[in-house]
């Protein structure tokens, strides 16, 4: 392959509460061999909120008991070399330590932000117009999140003053509803835009050079409730590859198909005692 190398795979797991000291393994200069690490993470552009494992072996009791503190933060890359890309954030929202032969295994569980949508209401008051976007705006800022818009989002006015006090995520789905948008939580940052769109026309290549493997697969899948349209496009595998997430726009390049695509979901998995460290993706077709 040119672009993608699969040796070399590094990983950093790292947890602690924000504001803390919390701890990183993975290979570095004072644990120059990583532990044991199994993971498997999963994504899509729906506004319910995307979930992963870590199963880690071998952590000693001051890690352990950081986990389980409460609304600890969690962070996952993992590349080759030196590249290394975000693969997950979140919050932990379950771990168990058991004995596996002569070793401890740790596992856990991780929500993406968790916190800021199980928690978070807010309250916001205008006078006189208004645009949505203004709002998405204060609300991510009252929720603690990045937000991101899509290079063709385009935002309503309303005329007449607005006021809401309530829960964060009820009035993301009234103003993408207004808007004819659509909004999930992507690690820790929050995306709006139009339905079946991507975020930026920036593209990457899929193919035989580029980590692409086997043969794509045919899917179509329910109707979108935006266009009330089945949704046509692909299942791919390819070595993993961070850089590539949900909702970013991809050229297939193989002998079965080759178009540009939509990242709809997906599924990242790898353990770094065997096995390739591989990403499986539903790719749909872009709309417009």
């Amino acid at each position: 392959m040119a672009d993608i190398l699969n040796f070399d795979r590094q990983y950093r797991f790292s947890a602690g509460q924000a504001g803390g000291s919390g701890f990183e393994v993975g290979e570095s200069a004072q644990v120059p061999i990583p532990l044991h690490c199994e993971f498997s993470f999963q994504k899509t552009d729906l506004t319910s909120q995307n979930t992963g494992r870590v199963t880690l072996w071998n952590l000693n009791k001051s890690q352990i008991a950081t986990l389980k503190e409460k609304d600890c933060a969690a962070s996952f890359r993992a590349g080759y070399g030196k590249n290394l890309s975000l693969i997950f954030s979140g919050i932990i929202s379950f771990s168990a330590t058991s004995l596996d032969g002569a070793d401890r295994k740790t596992e856990i569980e991780i929500i993406d932000n968790l916190v800021q949508i199980r928690d978070t209401f807010v309250s916001v008051s205008y006078n006189g117009t208004v645009n949505w976007k203004t709002i998405m705006d204060d609300t991510a800022a009252q929720m603690g999140v990045a937000v991101s818009y899509s290079y063709n989002a385009s935002f309503v006015d309303i005329p007449n003053g607005f006021s809401y006090v309530g829960k964060a995520k009820d009035i993301m789905d009234k103003g993408c509803k207004c808007c004819g948008l659509t909004w999930s939580i992507q690690n820790g940052v929050m995306q709006v835009k139009k339905p079946g769109d991507v975020m930026s026309k920036e593209v990457y290549v899929l193919s035989p050079d580029t980590g692409l493997l086997g043969i794509p697969t045919s899917v179509v899948i329910a109707q979108d409730e935006a266009t009330g349209q089945n949704q046509l496009g692909w299942d791919v595998e390819y070595f993993l590859n961070g850089a590539i997430n949900v909702d970013d726009y991809v050229r297939v390049e193989s002998k079965m198909v080759t178009g540009y695509f939509r990242v709809y979901s997906i599924d990242m998995a790898g353990d770094n005692r065997t096995g390739d460290w591989t990403c499986k993706a539903r790719l749909l077709e872009v709309n417009g």
